[in-house]
């Protein structure tokens, strides 16, 4: 079974908004607000996209708007991952 971790994730951030100079990716941002680690919406509606086509699941718009954490996110990421979602 396939399972999103924390080291996708901050793999798929960088490549869609980069890191920014006072960010840290590799620190802990499980319970960071996307937005204190300087992705908006449009930088997490990006790495939404590279997350669906890379791991073949669909994030609902709705669903992803309501994400604000990175933990959130993997979660969100992993209960589609799961047999039968």
């Amino acid at each position: 079974m396939t399972v999103f971790t924390l080291d996708d994730l901050r793999r798929i951030m960088r490549e869609a908004a980069g890191e920014g100079d006072a960010v840290d990716l590799d620190g802990d941002i499980l319970d960071t607000p996307f937005g204190d680690l300087d992705y908006d919406s449009l930088a997490v509606l990006e790495m939404t996209v590279r997350v669906e086509r890379e791991f073949g699941v669909k994030l609902g718009d709705d669903e992803v708007g309501g994400v604000k954490l990175p933990s959130e996110f993997i979660d969100l990421v992993n209960s589609r991952l799961q047999p039968g979602e």
